[in-house]
């Protein structure tokens, strides 16, 4: 009976101290709070693509023009390199030039010798941009080559030089009639002031005869 008892006593003993414990792991226990380790990157910064272009793209010789460059790597150096092709001459469809008589001969065009390419430099800013001004000593078909010291990146443009607008030549056809012409003047004058002179003589002598 007493051994009964005690086993009794233990288990209403382990029973009691068994639900604190339970209750307390039934409870919801806090979540730890996530770590920040890596800071966030931005996005890789990719410029655009390299341009260059100018603001006239036909001028005639002695003229100026803008180039403008986008694109290229911030403060750096680039070096625009500039070839001349010869502009084809437009035998076909040029006026011929025209004699005072109406007759016509064809003008023969003047053949035009490429230079040696031609460089120069251009610095840009921090947003890899830049301006330069440039005035072509030639004629032709420009082909202007920008490339970025550092950067590599490279840009090209067109610029068609055209020669001065010339006056028609004088031919020797041309010259020799209005020499025709004056020299006939010349002698119609002549002619008059004879016949004036005659005429102011015969009167003379009429009026003494009186």
């Amino acid at each position: 009976m007493r051994l009964s008892r005690i086993i009794m006593a233990l288990t209403v003993g382990l029973a009691v101290v068994a639900v604190p414990t339970a209750a307390g792991a039934a409870q919801p226990q806090p979540q730890p709070s996530p770590t920040i380790t890596d800071t966030p990157q931005p996005p890789p910064y990719v410029p655009a693509p390299p341009s260059l272009t100018v603001n006239r793209p036909t001028i005639f010789l002695g003229e100026t023009v803008v180039l403008t460059g986008t694109g290229f790597g911030p403060n750096e150096t680039v070096d625009i390199v500039v070839t001349v092709t010869p502009l084809a001459a437009p035998a076909a469809g040029q006026a011929p030039a025209r004699r005072s008589d109406g007759s016509t001969v064809a003008m023969r065009p003047v053949a035009y010798q490429a230079s040696a390419p031609l460089s120069f430099t251009a610095q840009t800013n921090a947003q890899g941009q830049f301006s330069r001004s440039y005035r072509p000593s030639v004629t032709g078909l420009l082909t202007f080559t920008a490339t970025g010291r550092e950067s590599g990146r490279t840009a090209t443009t067109q610029l068609r030089v055209l020669d001065k607008k010339q006056p028609l030549p004088v031919t020797g056809s041309s010259l020799s009639t209005p020499m025709k012409l004056g020299g006939g003047l010349v002698g119609a004058g002549a002619i008059m002031l004879l016949l004036t002179l005659a005429w102011r003589r015969r009167q003379r002598f009429s009026g003494a005869a009186h």
